[in-house]
């Protein structure tokens, strides 16, 4: 709480002491997604727009932004007051219930290629989760260490150091992207209350969801798509990677190799987080959309992670049973980067055109 606000405060507790008719309601905006959510609102409300700061003193039909001193504003908002007490004035949340739009009442729909139409108002949050999470984690070129060790464990023929590195490997991969989502979250709840960073998530939604279309157009035989000609940046450091795997699985078992697997889990996940991050962008944008005790926040942030790590143990505990190998098909790779691309647009458009329909509850 800054000083002027403090300024502001023990000045209206003085005026609702002076004019008991004065009823006065404060909400603390910092540290409160709700709150800052209505302070946006209100200052929206009846496209009657401003700059967006705080102390803001709503009046009626009038807001008084910033606090100078009882002699100045406080005059000022005395003056609006008693204004208001001769002529009545409409309290500012009710002429805010007037100003929003009206819910639909018929059903949203939105038509998606090979899904046909979706009711949007029928969708729900953990739905939502659980299927941005399966695409993200579905992604083939997001499990080329874990194919890399499985094909290193596999020749080396030792079931029980394939489930020891095998399994840390993706227990750490998962703790790592959770706190990974975890700074997306939390970096969306401090600017939550800006719509521009909402739009520009969504423009980057559309941009990543268009890049993916071309490489669906211009799809080359590979599982995962390189670059021909000079390595580049992400080439050279999944190299280094690979060949710190390598000898991770050529070393002796014990509590070195785990700290080893942590920090090549570590690395993975920092380099492919930042080559594919749309999705988790976008889904923790989403999230901050709707307005969750931070409990189910972290609920959802855990369910994305299980379910983004669930199709790598599967395709590890598999290739454990029976020590062969198991990876991903070109048919797999073509039509993954398809659907991806396609819902990356279709969220991309809401989040900048319709956010509303991604407010669930």
């Amino acid at each position: 709480e800054t000083t002027y606000e403090k300024k502001a405060e023990k000045f209206l507790k003085t005026l609702e002491e002076k004019y008991p008719e004065l009823k006065i309601k404060s909400y603390e905006v910092f540290g409160n997604k709700e709150n800052a959510d209505l302070l946006l609102k209100l200052f929206e409300s009846c496209e009657k727009g401003k700059q967006i700061r705080v102390p803001a003193i709503f009046i009626g039909e009038e807001v008084i932004i910033g606090y100078s001193s009882d002699s100045t504003t406080g005059v000022q908002i005395e003056d609006q007051v008693l204004e208001c007490l001769k002529n009545g004035c409409q309290d500012p949340l009710e002429k805010l219930e007037e100003c929003e739009p009206k819910k639909q009442e018929d059903e949203q729909f939105i038509e998606v290629p090979f899904f046909g139409k979706i009711d949007l108002s029928k969708l729900s949050l953990p739905v939502l989760t659980v299927t941005l999470a399966a695409l993200d984690g579905l992604n083939p070129c997001a499990m080329w260490v874990l194919l890399f060790l499985i094909a290193l464990l596999i020749n080396a023929g030792s079931r029980k150091r394939m489930w020891l590195i095998g399994g840390t490997f993706i227990l750490a991969s998962g703790i790592v992207y959770f706190f990974l989502l975890t700074a997306w979250l939390n970096f969306f709840l401090v600017i939550s209350y800006v719509n521009l960073t909402r739009v520009i998530i969504g423009i980057f939604a559309l941009a990543v969801g268009a890049w993916q279309i071309k490489e669906f157009a211009t799809f080359r035989s590979g599982v995962c798509k390189v670059v021909e000609g000079k390595p580049g940046v992400r080439e050279r450091l999944k190299n280094g990677l690979q060949n710190h795997a390598e000898r991770l699985v050529a070393s002796p078992v014990n509590f070195g190799i785990v700290i080893g697997i942590i920090i090549l889990a570590l690395g993975v996940n920092l380099v492919e987080f930042f080559y594919s991050a749309g999705l988790p962008a976008t889904f923790t944008r989403i999230l901050t959309l709707n307005s969750l005790s931070s409990f189910n926040y972290y609920f959802y942030l855990l369910l994305y992670t299980i379910i983004f790590m669930l199709d790598d143990l599967i395709i590890f505990s598999l290739a454990a049973l029976t020590l062969s190998k198991i990876g991903v098909t070109e048919k797999y790779n073509y039509w993954a980067t398809l659907i991806g691309g396609l819902l990356m647009i279709a969220f991309g458009l809401l989040l900048v055109f319709r956010p509303e329909l991604l407010m669930f509850g």
